[in-house]
């Protein structure tokens, strides 16, 4: 998914306010963390992901891995939580600017 510089600043913007939504503990990306993962995006669109795993590298090639399985567009980092946004084309629910 191709967003603007402007675009990301909108959405960086807009997730500065959420919580995570969901948590990835110890065991990593198991099939129902997934699973949630994916509920959970289609309905929000954009949404804070925590990543309470290991060290650095492991944290970022656990958020590699999920933004290629779900087809995630990452748009921010910062420790351990991660700002995700996937357009939801039947219901479009944040709006791109």
């Amino acid at each position: 998914m191709n967003l603007t510089q402007a675009q990301l600043r909108h959405l960086r913007g807009l997730g500065h306010k959420l919580k995570p939504v969901v948590t990835v503990g110890g065991k990593g990306l198991t099939e129902s963390v997934i699973e949630e993962i994916d509920s959970s995006v289609n309905h929000h669109e954009l949404m804070k992901i925590k990543l309470n795993v290991g060290d650095r590298d492991v944290r970022d090639q656990l958020l590699e891995e999920l933004c290629q399985r779900l087809e995630l567009r990452l748009i921010q980092r910062v420790g351990n939580t991660a700002l995700v946004f996937r357009r939801n084309p039947d219901r479009p629910r944040v709006a791109l600017q």
